[in-house]
């Protein structure tokens, strides 16, 4: 295992859990809510926590680089780069829904090579470093053996996507073939897949740090992930993952 990579992966489990612990304590008290030009909303828990990684991060190596929800792109020298998205379900944060995660990507030379997903409220860490295994806290964790449309549950974002986006009757079209469906949106639908307890999660309106992340769990996990023309991309606003037997039958489906 190269050991660069066995450092970073191993201070991003550790600022994953101190940044989403630090979100918890405004979770558990009172916050202000802002909202930013995209009228998405922002709290100092937002704010603070994405601090935390960035700082503790440039004091073990300064030359490496940075893109984050609330801070940007901050570029560096290293060719490694930490993708942050310090709460991840916001929406959820600041109604006190506990559905949301800490996610921290890392990238090395433009490649996802590992991902934290950290969810404060009920103490669990998903996490995946490429050639070491996907990891649910200690227990190793693989996709579904399910492989047929008919016999999948699948998860889904908000349906407002979707139809925002003109692509509702897509995602009409593949739920209907399916045997399950349910709202587990965010990073919650991905670790649920890369962990065998769904078999599809498909999304519409994300950016990198919403998926960076997960992407690499689920890929560790033996699944796969695309946008929906079949690209394993972070960079496009639509994606899916799957356990890598529904693929070709899904995107099929949503290339129409």
């Amino acid at each position: 295992m190269n050991a660069d990579w066995r450092n970073r992966y191993d201070l991003a489990v550790n600022v994953a859990q101190k940044a989403g612990d630090l979100a918890r304590a405004y979770y558990e008290s009172t916050f202000q809510v802002e909202h930013k030009a995209d009228s998405s909303p922002v709290t100092e828990a937002d704010k603070n926590a994405e601090k935390l990684i960035r700082e503790a991060v440039t004091a073990a190596f300064p030359d490496d680089g940075f893109l984050g929800e609330e801070f940007g792109d901050q570029p560096g020298a290293s060719g490694y780069r930490w993708i942050i998205d310090p709460i991840d379900g916001t929406k959820s944060f600041i109604r006190h829904v506990p559905i949301w995660a800490t996610l921290v990507g890392l990238e090395h030379k433009g490649e996802l090579i590992g991902g934290v997903v950290y969810i404060p409220v009920f103490g669990m860490t998903y996490r995946a470093l490429r050639g070491d295994g996907a990891y649910h806290n200690e227990r190793r964790i693989r996709v579904s053996n399910v492989s047929s449309l008919a016999e999948c549950s699948l998860c889904y974002s908000s349906m407002g996507w979707f139809t925002r986006s003109g692509r509702e009757q897509a995602f009409h079209n593949l739920y209907k073939q399916t045997q399950r469906q349910r709202g587990h949106g965010d990073f919650y639908g991905f670790v649920l897949v890369a962990e065998g307890a769904a078999d599809v999660m498909i999304e519409h309106g994300v950016n990198p740090w919403d998926v960076a992340a997960t992407k690499a769990i689920v890929e560790e996990a033996g699944g796969t992930f695309t946008d929906w023309g079949g690209v394993p991309t972070i960079h496009t606003p639509d994606v899916v993952a799957t356990n890598g037997k529904l693929h070709s039958d899904v995107l099929a489906i949503l290339r129409g």
